[in-house]
């Protein structure tokens, strides 16, 4: 035994080959905490002091995962540090690894499951790397604002290459082993069961001289081999293409390739240096804070998750009823993740749409080189279409789908609870309609909840799982272990208007149709919501919704909150709706929509939809970006917040994350709440006050007046 700790070991496995071997003790995953890091540096002294009688290290896992990264929850405190001593910090683990690169004996690490961030890493400073078949490694840390500060981004250029690395961190996406091993990233791919043995016989190849391994490490160490002119022309083309992929408001990429640039030329010692002032001036602005407030939000509602599901009934078989393109999205996604789905309709040609959607996405699978053609058939399996009620009986949870009617989904619901088993919940796919309405339909309330996927299926990642006035929370808890299992994020709502998501978004959307009232225009709200940080502005976010479906959730909103939500005029969203235009759907709503040469929908602006929205405009004037800014996101802040004060979810992070999920909420600002913070709710009072005649959409929450009142905030 040359070492033992809490979270790794090192001991001798024969011939001078020693094990350093990472096992994070009441841990699931191993993690780079700061416990780890300590043992880490002890280890490697060890290791050092052992001296001449070893030959070579291997480094491995004794859990699932290899290292899925630095704990971010530990390290966060050191965000808060003054820069100098927030350096020092990361200096000293440069140094750890400094050493283990350094050892005076060939180095391997064997990684298993995954390798992420800090724990990729780890491995890049070892002279060679295995990875199994089902591994994945790669540096994620742009998805916090952030980029490699453990030497990623000097270490895998040197490896790689300077543009494949560019992509490699820019994007923070994970790679497949063959992947990683094409562009060099590792150095041999084997099968799981063939890990070690492999990573054995690998560094006994280094130790017999076979292998230079210090040719390896000169080349990690020394400066970038390329030009000046090459270097010059790779990292301007990395610019545009980073401006173009992520835009302004996700400045870490841009971090990254400046420091990247800096310690191109310079040896490790001195890169080190250079990536980490590079490292701590991205961890400082606000939008690390933010989406490392994301992140911790996101561990927060699945830890949530984890303890709401202990006592979940298990899921072997699930339905929905209605095809056609949700239907078949849901039954995609369940067949996707392993769970047998009936899909029933009610005609042929419905099943024919559901199906087709779901070989679609398949399909798309294939192509990409994500899905064998095998697994792709043995997914189609899981899938039962059928015309016939009794196809149902023998499912765990029936998700019913049918159209937006409250008359048509009680009966549907009516006639299912006397097919089906009496465990059997029964989950409405409504996006506005109340559930305790829906519920009264059945004897049995308790097995009644909702389960609003969005659109399109496969990609929106939340579900609104709501509860009623009875549902029962073995339902609610069996109905989040599904949508867990079938890969979606779940948060759980209790009943009103709208649930969540579309009773905040429909003030957002009725503060758009009021600005064309007052005579803004509509190009220029788009122009400054999509600069705002939104994927899409409202114009354009109502033509792919559909402007049927919006007529028809404004009219349920206003009626479940008049005060607030309904309006005193026709706007224009339903004098477009009234004139044909139904959106993307119908090829014209407020812009006008032409397939692209891949298929897709493209806008272009229709000037007749001027004359038609001119009917609704009271006034002419030019408006500022600013009011546009502050007129949309105050109504749909302020219904986040009463969301809370009403406890229709139960935290400030479940606001934030339903918004961000479920309408795609600029994640870099954090969420409606974290933006509040950011303003102030003194301040987000105030501006409120400029427009107090707009109506009580724009009066502030009693919750928020009291914060303002006591300097209180939503996160600390």
């Amino acid at each position: 035994m040359i070492f033992e700790g809490q979270c790794l070991s090192a001991n001798y496995l024969d011939e001078g080959i020693v094990e350093l071997n990472f096992d994070l003790r009441d841990s699931s995953v191993n993690k780079l905490n700061k416990a780890t890091i300590s043992e880490l540096k002890e280890a490697v002294a060890a290791l050092i002091k052992e001296g001449a009688s070893i030959k070579g290290l291997l480094l491995t896992s004794a859990k699932k995962y290899f290292i899925v990264g630095a704990d971010i929850t530990e390290f966060l405190t050191w965000f808060e540090l003054p820069e100098v001593q927030f350096e020092a910090e990361l200096i000293a683990i440069h140094k750890i690894f400094a050493a283990l690169e350094d050892l005076p004996f060939p180095t391997v690490t064997a990684i298993n499951g995954l390798a992420l961030g800090g724990g990729f890493e780890l491995s890049l400073s070892t002279d060679y790397r295995l990875i199994t078949t089902q591994t994945k490694v790669g540096l994620p840390e742009v998805s916090l604002g952030i980029f490699p500060g453990w030497g990623g981004s000097f270490r895998l250029p040197r490896l790689i290459g300077l543009d494949t690395s560019l992509e490699w961190i820019g994007t923070g996406k994970p790679q497949r082993a063959d992947v990683a091993l094409k562009q060099g990233a590792v150095d041999t791919v084997v099968e799981p069961e063939k890990l070690k043995e492999s990573a054995i016989t690998l560094l006994q190849r280094c130790i017999d001289g076979s292998l230079d391994y210090e040719a390896r490490r000169r080349e990690k160490r020394e400066p970038l081999s390329l030009g000046q002119l090459e270097q010059l022309m790779s990292f301007e083309t990395a610019k545009g293409m980073i401006l173009a992929k992520v835009g302004p408001h996700y400045p870490a990429p841009m971090f990254a390739l400046e420091a990247m640039q800096k310690h191109a030329s310079l040896h490790r010692d001195e890169a080190m240096k250079v990536e980490v002032a590079g490292f701590v001036k991205a961890a400082k602005t606000e939008v690390a804070k933010n989406l490392v407030g994301l992140y911790l939000n996101d561990q927060a509602l699945k830890k949530e998750a984890k303890v709401m599901t202990k006592n979940a009934a298990e899921i072997k078989h699930s339905a929905v009823l209605g095809a056609g393109v949700m239907g078949g999205g849901i039954a995609y996604q369940s067949a996707l993740k392993g769970v047998p789905i009936v899909m029933k309709d009610i005609n042929q040609a419905g099943i024919d749409l559901g199906l087709s959607e779901a070989k679609k996405l398949l399909c798309k699978r294939v192509e990409r080189g994500q899905m064998k053609v095998g697994v792709m058939a043995d997914t189609l399996n899981r899938i039962n279409a059928t015309l016939t009620y009794g196809d149902v009986a023998n499912t765990d949870i029936v998700v019913e789908a049918v159209i937006e009617n409250v008359n048509v989904k009680k009966s549907v619901l009516a006639e299912l609870e006397a097919i089906v088993s009496k465990e059997t919940i029964l989950a409405s796919n409504t996006s506005t309609i109340s559930i305790t309405e829906l519920a009264t339909a059945t004897k049995h309330p308790e097995r009644v909840c909702g389960m609003h996927f969005f659109n399109p299926v496969p990609v929106m990642p939340l579900v609104e799982v709501i509860r009623g006035e009875k549902t029962s929370e073995e339902t609610i808890a069996t109905t989040v272990a599904y949508a867990l299992s079938i890969g979606k994020s779940p948060i759980v709502v209790n009943d009103c208007p709208g649930f969540l998501v579309n009773r905040v978004l429909f003030p957002y959307l009725n503060a758009f149709e009021e600005l064309v009232r007052d005579g803004a225009d509509i190009l220029q709200i788009d122009r400054v919501m999509e600069a705002f940080g939104w994927p899409m502005g409202p114009a354009y976010l109502i033509d792919v919704v559909g402007l049927d479906v919006c007529c028809h959730a404004s009219a349920v909103l206003a009626e479940g909150f008049p005060e607030r939500m309904a309006l005193d005029f026709t706007p224009a969203t339903k004098l477009l709706h009234d004139a044909g235009r139904l959106g993307q759907k119908s090829g014209s709503g407020y812009y006008k929509y032409e397939a692209d040469k891949r298929g897709k929908p493209k806008k272009t602006v229709d000037e007749t939809v001027f004359k038609i929205i001119n009917q609704t405009v009271t006034a002419e004037r030019e408006f500022s970006d600013q009011e546009i800014v502050e007129r949309m996101m105050l109504a749909l802040c302020f219904e986040a917040i009463r969301c809370v004060e009403d406890n229709i979810v139960d935290s400030p992070i479940a606001a934030d994350m339903g918004l961000i999920w479920g309408i795609g909420f600029p994640p870099f600002r954090g969420g409606a709440l974290r933006y509040v913070d950011a303003i102030g709710a003194q301040e987000f009072c105030a501006i409120a006050d400029k427009y107090a005649d707009l109506g009580a959409a724009y009066h502030p929450p009693e919750m928020l007046k009291t914060m303002a009142n006591n300097n209180d905030r939503f996160f600390g």
